[in-house]
């Protein structure tokens, strides 16, 4: 199998890229960081026989994403899975953020995922599945105030997956949207999860299981995937509480565990 991974030299995409690793897959790495991918790429070598391919690319220039194909298909790289990992959020409410910031979420998270995802279609192979498994959160299932640019690009992509797969059923294409709550893959993300106090630690995931369930999901045709039962829980909630309510619980939640976050940052 032939894996295409977005954001490969973050700890989520290293995680997925080694997962597939495991499991025999070939991998084609891409991130915006390059000595990352470098990093990744020597240690899996000298851990796996897989054929481990990496491309610098910005997501957001489409000139790098037709280069990255153009790579891919010199290297005669059809592709079966498309993992988008690739992502980013500023901490910080709407006005306390540069424009420039909140547009850069919405550029990455968004834009750029979808800009993949199209030119990523068009060179899977001509016959057999084909897999694509979106990034999502668990900030996509409510209005969050002081996260609404980085929960609503999260909510796009989990409705337009939802979508997208129904539309590609038939071309058997499968796609999943991941939900995970938090994930133990910088200092930074360690330092939000402390600042969240109990809700922090109930909500975060371990890393290696969520990208292994995260692959047989996908391979099994699964939908949407929210890693733990405590996050499953909250997601049902979601569905019947009223969204003005849960922004009102949520905006007192994200204050005090902002203010914590500027603490241990100080």
């Amino acid at each position: 199998m032939n894996v295409l991974i977005t954001g490969a030299s973050g700890g989520l995409g290293r995680a997925f890229a080694i997962c597939c690793a495991q499991r025999g897959c070939n991998l084609l790495l891409t991130d915006i960081e390059e000595n990352g991918l470098y990093a990744i790429q020597n240690g899996l070598k000298r851990q796996f026989d897989g054929n481990i391919l990496i491309k610098r690319c910005d997501m957001t220039i489409d000139k790098d994403v037709r280069e990255l194909m153009d790579y891919a298909n010199q290297q005669n790289f059809k592709l079966d899975m498309l993992l988008n990992v690739a992502g980013i959020d500023y901490e910080g409410g709407f006005m306390q953020r540069d424009f420039l910031q909140i547009s850069e979420i919405l550029s990455v998270n968004v834009e750029a995922t979808l800009r993949i995802t199209h030119h990523a279609l068009k060179l899977r192979r001509p016959e057999g599945r084909f897999y694509v498994v979106f990034v999502s959160s668990l900030a996509s299932l409510y209005p969050i105030p002081l996260k609404a640019t980085y929960a609503a690009s999260k909510r796009f992509l989990l409705d337009f997956s939802l979508a997208l797969g129904q539309e590609l059923k038939s071309k058997n294409v499968f796609v999943l949207s991941l939900c995970p709550g938090g994930l133990c893959t910088t200092q930074d993300s360690l330092r939000g999860i402390e600042a969240q106090g109990f809700w922090g630690s109930m909500t975060t995931n371990r890393i290696e299981k969520v990208v292994h369930q995260t692959i047989n999901r996908s391979l099994r045709g699964k939908r949407i995937y929210i890693p733990g039962m405590f996050n499953r829980a909250l997601g049902l909630i979601s569905r019947f509480v009223p969204a003005f309510i849960i922004a009102k619980l949520l905006y007192e939640r994200w204050s005090k565990a902002q203010k914590q976050w500027l603490v241990l940052n100080d």
